[in-house]
């Protein structure tokens, strides 16, 4: 348990930080604006209602939107109730948000509400029966898969207030963007993510991202051509917004091959464990600036980890859980990163890179099959207890134009990016026995290495807009491809459709429990989908 001194001296220098400096770095794509959807694709602002006088404004903007996602192979575990998978809906959803932005005199004020339902298809009942095949539909944290799905909340509800020219203070329930990398993220660990309903692949972040109650502030410096930051999480969320939250109910997005097994049957998340109380006060310090044509920053902040990790009943860590095999834990760490980015007149391009050294990153211990571990005397699939490790995660990034109209008909130039991310486990030694992921026999590997792109055609005004995407494990094998079209349709509605496919490189799990040398792409195996969202702004 870190020392009462250790936490009173942290929550005195974050307090005076956050007293003095702001929050710096690129803001969430259109949360300034409430405008998601438009802000990404950059031809403009939502419709809006909008009211005005000497002293005070209001406007109210928002979308309705709606998706329906199709599985396009089978899956293995249903074979066990003896359904198919292939061509069934596996989403039917449909969200509607409020945003509202107000000013009375120099302050800012945010509000923005979000409701989610979906509807039961075929394929989600299948899954719900899977779950009382396997006994797991008793004592989870839910009685109908849906419930995973289906919420509603204020997602933000802030007021931002001017003191002087260069300082500002922004207090409340709200999002912080820290950091470079768009499908991984080595600094942008502020916030978990919720990736229950949908894990691959929303386009807004700012969707996903779980938004914190935060006093955050911004203290500008022209005369260093840069910016000062900080921000202090007081500890007064919930524990649900802690960590990035995954599909364990056994829904469409759990991973392969726990489709259909609910996990919160024999494990509870742990908020109170020593190791990472979500009451804890945690927070950063952001220095960004521009020097000899280069932008730059440098950032601490201590978090919580973004991934959980199992506290085993077999191998307790700090703490017995209360779960019957396991508890899910966010242990807290510390990040220190920095971040250059500058235009390569050479290259005709963006060139960025990203650096976070992790403190005390928990893993799990034991790999092989459940009940026939790897190292003898251990517990496989995770099941060992926890161990830390200082991980170092480095992103290099090109962003380009590429003038395809003479090949393609574009309208204009094509925006592209190619970023490599690579994680590190420092003194590594194949004697941890560290696995990648609990629930999986799979050992860890010193280097975690994932190459990715991307590039958007655009036609007709930027109307119609190709893009494709695509990513493979340099490290053990298997990839994602994203094949979209996005279609604005007028000023008010928007389309996309894609195609989320996957490959495993043969590293995949088909039993559970098992010792199978399953890796990242592996989670995702027989999980390829055709994905449909239509949007309607006002």
């Amino acid at each position: 348990m870190r020392s009462k001194g250790v936490a009173k001296f942290r929550a005195s220098v974050l307090a005076v930080a956050a007293a003095l400096a702001g929050m710096a770095g690129s803001p969430a794509r259109g949360a300034e604006t409430g405008n998601y959807e438009i802000a990404a694709l950059g031809i403009g602002d939502p419709p809006a209602k909008s009211w005005a006088a000497d002293d005070f404004s209001f406007n109210l903007s928002g979308y309705a939107r709606g998706w329906v996602s199709v599985n396009l192979q089978d899956q293995p575990e249903l074979k066990a109730i003896g359904e198919d998978s292939k061509g069934k809906l596996s989403m039917v959803r449909g969200s509607l948000l409020l945003d509202a932005d107000a000013k009375t005199g120099a302050i800012k004020w945010k509000a923005i509400g979000r409701v989610d339902r979906e509807y039961k298809t075929d394929y989600l009942n299948d899954l719900e029966r899977l779950r009382a095949t396997n006994g797991t539909d008793r004592g989870g944290h839910a009685s109908s898969i849906l419930d995973n799905y289906n919420h509603g909340e204020v997602r933000e509800f802030w007021a931002e207030i001017p003191f002087g020219d260069r300082v500002t203070v922004k207090a409340g329930k709200q999002q912080l963007v820290w950091g470079e990398s768009d499908f991984f993220h080595a600094m942008d660990l502020v916030h978990g993510y919720d990736l229950s309903w949908r894990l691959f692949f929303e386009g807004e972040n700012e969707e996903w991202r779980k938004p914190l109650t935060l006093i955050s502030t911004k203290i500008r410096v022209p005369e260093a051509d840069g910016m000062l930051a900080a921000y202090v999480r007081p500890g007064v969320d919930r524990c649900e917004d802690i960590g990035n939250t995954y599909d364990i109910q056994g829904g469409r997005w759990f991973f392969q091959p726990y489709r259909g097994f609910d996990l919160t049957a024999v494990t509870n998340k742990d908020c109170d464990h020593p190791a990472g109380d979500y009451r804890d006060i945690t927070g950063g310090v952001r220095w960004s600036g521009e020097a000899f044509g280069l932008n730059y920053s440098f950032a601490w902040l201590t978090t919580f980890s973004a991934d959980p990790v199992a506290n085993s009943a077999f191998r307790p860590y700090k703490k017995a859980p209360s779960g019957a095999v396991f508890d899910l834990i966010h242990p807290q760490i510390d990040v220190y990163g920095m971040t250059v980015s500058g235009y390569s007149a050479t290259l005709g391009a963006v060139l960025s890179a990203e650096m976070a050294y992790t403190k005390d990153q928990p893993y799990n211990v034991g790999t092989g099959a459940f009940l026939d571990p790897a190292v003898p005397g251990n517990v496989g699939i995770g099941l060992g207890g926890v161990k830390l490790k200082d991980t170092l995660t480095t992103m290099l990034r090109v962003d380009k134009d590429l003038d395809l109209q003479g090949i393609f008909g574009t309208s204009r130039p094509s925006f592209s990016s190619i970023q490599l991310f690579d994680t590190q486990v420092l003194n590594f030694k194949e004697s941890d026995d560290l696995v990648r992921l609990f629930a999986y026999g799979t050992p860890l590997t010193e280097h975690n290495t994932i190459l990715t792109a991307f590039t958007t055609l655009n036609y007709r005004n930027d109307t119609i807009n190709p893009g494709f995407a695509v990513g493979f494990d340099l490290s053990h094998g298997g990839g994602f491809a994203i094949p979209s079209v996005s279609l604005t349709l007028d000023d008010k509605w928007l389309a996309r459709i894609e195609a989320d496919l996957f490959w495993s490189g043969d590293r995949s799990n088909k039993v559970a429990f098992s010792g199978q040398r399953s890796q990242l792409f592996g989670y995702f195996d027989k999980a390829s989908q055709l994905v449909f969202r239509l949007t309607r702004q006002f």
